[in-house]
């Protein structure tokens, strides 16, 4: 059998997506997997050290991962009313927050890219902190506003948070395409044929945990620490979509849009190496 490493998140999006596949609930074909559950921000670092042969990555990480890693079709996160937002204390224009400090998840998510994207001078005194530290960190003053992903987008409002800005609106306004947050990545030193078998694994496993709603609970409760049920629905429910079990040719647009926008503004490296990986 060959063995191979997977790295994802502890977010339900990421554990309803590969329950079916690290569970035997599917037929592998003679491949193992060998999970490593890691915030998102740490996959993006070992990707960067070519450590894992498939893994969740942020597509801001993809841009610095182009050489060594292909784009999968199958378990990405994209759609539309996903993208991160910047939170604040009081109600605040965006403009008002040149020169303060904006807590941000990691300087390799996607949505530090599109707050790079949307305004560069956003991005002169950022402080780094993990994503589910953003909300204290804002309410307390240690942050003047927060760049907020995952679950935070459902609980700022309860911490007292105002919304500044919707990135995620801004781009779909912008482009009229879907934001592309995450997706699944493999080395490309793998071969067509490997890649597009785990490719075709993930969009099963995907189409499992669809078919079997309520099957992944407990996988996804132990590790979405002290997530409440409703707020672990509402995050699968915006994450896993259509575009998880196929990113289609609007999705592929988008990653080109992305790209173009931040090769263009010196962000991330250019790259002649194709987004995906041909069987």
């Amino acid at each position: 059998m060959t063995t191979l490493s997977l790295g994802y998140s502890p977010c339900p999006n990421d554990t309803f997506i590969f329950y079916a596949l690290v569970h035997g609930r599917i037929d592998t074909g003679g491949i193992g997997f060998e999970e490593v559950l890691e915030d998102v921000e740490t996959l993006n670092q070992m990707a960067r050290e070519a450590r894992l042969d498939i893994t969740k990555a942020s597509f801001h990480a993809f841009g610095y991962l182009r050489d060594d890693y292909c784009l999968l079709r199958a378990g990405g996160a994209l759609g539309k009313g996903c993208g991160p937002l910047v939170v604040a204390r009081e109600e605040t224009d965006i403009r008002d927050l040149r020169g303060k400090t904006i807590a941000i998840p990691g300087r390799l998510t996607t949505a530090f890219l599109l707050l790079q994207t949307f305004d560069p001078s956003l991005k002169e005194k950022v402080i780094v902190m993990p994503f589910d530290h953003i909300i204290n960190a804002v309410r307390g003053g240690a942050a003047d506003a927060g760049l907020i992903i995952h679950e935070s987008r459902f609980t700022y409002r309860r911490a007292g948070l105002r919304k500044v800005i919707d990135l995620g609106d801004w781009w779909e306004r912008e482009t009229g395409q879907p934001i592309p947050l995450g997706g699944i990545f493999a080395k490309r030193s793998l071969g067509a044929a490997v890649i597009g078998k785990v490719d075709s694994l993930i969009r099963r496993s995907v189409e499992y945990a669809f078919g079997h709603r309520s099957e992944p609970v407990s996988y996804i409760r132990r590790h979405a620490q002290e997530i409440e049920d409703e707020v672990t629905n509402q995050h699968i429910d915006l994450y896993v979509n259509d575009y998880s079990l196929d990113i289609g040719q609007d999705g592929e647009r988008a990653v080109e849009e992305l790209f173009r926008r931040a090769e263009e503004s010196g962000i991330v490296p250019r790259s002649g190496k194709p987004l995906f990986i041909s069987r």
